[in-house]
């Protein structure tokens, strides 16, 4: 007996070894295909679905209660959603929070990402876990008629992200200054109004408070896209160089961003501070390789060890690949390790002020334990 229309999925996530996850559709309609990743982040899913990122990759949330706070321009940290859809447990409820202006069903619908509930999301991150990041097709058509077979074949077709050069898709077209603070009751979003530190940003897709934490660390931000020349960075006569997150495999956009980096680092007193796909970039120039990992590090909750100091510090971290610590060339320190698989997090030069870290310090979402870096950044360039 056919299933009535009020009962009838309409939404369909197809793995491409054939797995296929029944649900019912919110956000646009459509079909979409990307790396599945799972995030175990309580709060924070607006923040991550607009992080630059996760471009090419639909997001598995772990924690069940999602949309249940709606959405507000507030908490976007770039101008669109980089992820290309999202699967949780439970459908999205009406939100219960003052400050929402819009229900997550809607905020996706509006900008054309394919959202899937009712999930089995535990069995979900098992296999992923098992089998690595998964390439999927994830469907929505309100009708339910969805092609199975068609949905496989386009998951089996995605080319993954393993060469591809995501950055470019993310960066800003030109540059621009940055002066919005860090958020702050009752105010909200202030403005930097006092000379600070000029720091050069390259834009690798820079998440919004990152730029924030920056301005109220006391810099004066310029940013600059992620193809700008190190001649084009030294224009700007920085006191020190920020190097930002950013999406897909770290070798296919060092293609560009290393000879850059290389020319760079020949200043010997310019400090230098990077982040994710920074933290890659920079360590790629100094001469070490990156891997893609099994199914990544996407969380709030990441235990990350300093070396120097033996402090535990919580992180929010969100990427694919890693800095293969056994590459790291003589000079170069390795900073802080995964307490999760021992995964290396940061990198210091033993006699020059560059250092990065492979978490994201600015915690949004997250816990605050690593904002001290970019006070460390500030400090950095005020002894230079």
């Amino acid at each position: 007996m056919p299933a009535s229309p009020a009962t009838r999925p309409t939404a369909c996530l197809a793995l491409a070894d054939g797995t296929v996850f029944w649900g019912r559709g919110f956000g646009a309609t459509g079909q979409t295909e990307a790396e599945l990743c799972f995030n175990t982040a309580m709060t924070g899913y607006q923040e991550i679905m607009t992080d630059p990122s996760y471009a090419g990759q639909i997001v598995t949330f772990t924690f069940p209660h999602v949309g249940n706070t709606g959405t507000t321009p507030e908490d976007e940290e770039s101008l669109e959603p980089a992820a290309d859809g999202i699967v949780v447990k439970w459908d999205p409820t009406e939100p219960s929070n003052w400050r929402a202006t819009e229900t997550l069903d809607a905020w996706l619908k509006s900008r054309g990402k394919i959202g899937i509930g009712g999930v089995d999301t535990r069995r979900l991150t098992r296999a992923i876990r098992r089998q690595g990041a998964p390439h999927v097709a994830l469907a929505h058509d309100p009708e339910g008629n969805i092609d199975i077979g068609k949905l496989v074949a386009a998951a089996r077709d995605f080319p993954g992200l393993v060469g591809r050069d995501l950055a470019r898709t993310v960066t800003c077209a030109q540059s621009y200054q940055w002066d919005e603070m860090l958020w702050a009751w009752p105010g909200g979003h202030a403005r930097r109004d006092t000379p600070g530190r000029r720091v050069v940003a390259i834009d690798y897709g820079a998440k919004r408070n990152i730029l924030r934490s920056l301005a109220s660390a006391g810099c004066d931000i310029t940013v600059l896209p992620a193809t700008a020349t190190a001649e084009e960075v030294l224009a700007h006569e920085p006191e020190g160089v920020f190097l930002s997150n950013g999406p897909g495999d770290p070798a296919a956009t060092g293609e560009y961003a290393v000879p850059t980096l290389r020319k760079l680092l020949d200043r010997a007193d310019m400090p230098i501070f990077g982040i994710c796909l920074g933290h890659q970039m920079l360590a790629l120039a100094l001469g070490a390789r990156t891997v893609k990992m099994n199914h990544g590090h996407h969380g709030a909750n990441h235990p990350v060890k300093d070396l120097a100091t033996g402090k535990v510090e919580i992180t929010s971290m969100n990427h694919g690949f890693t800095v293969d610590a056994q590459t790291l060339p003589a000079g170069v320190a390795e900073s802080h390790v995964s307490l999760f698989d021992g995964s290396n997090c940061g990198i210091t030069l033993d006699d020059r002020p560059v250092f990065s870290v492979q978490y994201h310090p600015e915690a949004s979402p997250g816990p605050q334990d690593s904002y001290y870096l970019f006070q460390r950044f500030v400090q950095a360039m005020e002894q230079r």
